[in-house]
């Protein structure tokens, strides 16, 4: 078998569709060995790409974006999605079956302190009619940082990807009670990237072939069966929260069956990053995405 590297720039159960090629063993059918790693605190996944530690990385458009408005033509090149919808969470310390966004106004919200977390964030409540600026947030820092400084008491809701939330719900500290992608709507959030010379080889289209089967799978598959086959790459979750966790992803429709970056996604990211203030200006698709490989 081939070996293939792969890195993820943050590891949770939103990112399924990468994680079950190896989980679900589509990878290995296509004669791939898959090694996999975590960027480190504050280093881009993309480094992997130009250091050849990695062949495919977990990353976002948003890097592609950042890379041009420096005046760079950006290394990596965005071939596929991994999520189409924003995967964060709303908790909060009580159950609130009637939530509304307008009681974050005024409210200490533990949450992530920049990057695309951040940018999505505040367009949500944009979308929802509130002012982001009326939020007291708390920056601990990354994602085990934020979970830690909500169960020692910190905030009164916290901003998390799952499976975090359910876990917090199952040990009884929080209440889930909105997903930030509801306000949304579909977009370019995660994506895969490599380099154009990686994706002219044989290796990626098996990749791509074991990728569009995963796809089917993560539509077609129960949620218990999948988070079976992933239980070992979440140690420290129960399996029945992570079950919920990914029937939870499937019903919001971030993991549609479709691999390619979609125009209409992509043009979404755009309106996020130009809302904040982040973008000099609005790219063409063709600058940071490329078409899904031919697997043939």
């Amino acid at each position: 078998m081939d070996k293939i590297s792969i890195q993820f720039t943050l590891f949770s159960a939103f990112y399924s569709p990468l994680i079950s090629t190896m989980s679900g063993g589509f990878l290995k059918a296509e004669g791939l060995d898959p090694e996999w790693s975590i960027s480190p605190p504050g280093v881009s996944a993309l480094a992997a790409l130009k250091d050849g530690s990695a062949h495919v990385v977990q990353s976002a458009l948003s890097q592609g974006l950042t890379s041009l408005d420096k005046g760079e033509t950006p290394a990596a090149v965005h071939f596929a999605q991994v999520n189409e919808m924003d995967g964060f969470f709303l908790t909060g310390r009580e159950a609130d079956p009637e939530f509304t966004w307008d009681k974050l106004e005024g409210a200490e919200v533990v949450m992530f302190k920049g990057g695309q977390p951040l940018a999505m964030f505040k367009y949500a409540c944009y979308k929802a009619g509130i002012d982001f600026k009326k939020i007291k947030p708390i920056n601990p820092g990354g994602a085990a940082e934020i979970d830690q400084a909500f169960r020692h008491g910190q905030g009164q809701y916290v901003q998390q990807q799952g499976p975090f939330p359910q876990q917090l719900q199952a040990d009884g500290i929080g209440h889930i009670v909105a997903q930030v992608g509801k306000q949304i709507g579909p977009c370019g959030f995660s994506s895969l990237a490599a380099t154009r010379d990686w994706l002219a080889t044989d290796m990626a289209k098996a990749f791509m072939r074991a990728y569009k089967k995963t796809r089917t799978y993560m539509n077609e598959t129960p949620a218990t069966e999948i988070a079976k086959a992933e239980k070992p790459y979440f140690p420290d979750i129960d399996e029945n929260v992570l079950a919920v966790c990914i029937a939870t992803y499937q019903q919001l429709g971030c993991w549609t069956p479709h691999v390619g970056i979609t125009h209409a996604a992509y043009e979404k990211t755009l309106d996020v990053f130009e809302y904040n203030g982040l973008l000099k200006q609005r790219y063409r698709y063709e600058q940071v995405c490329a078409a899904p490989l031919a697997t043939d």
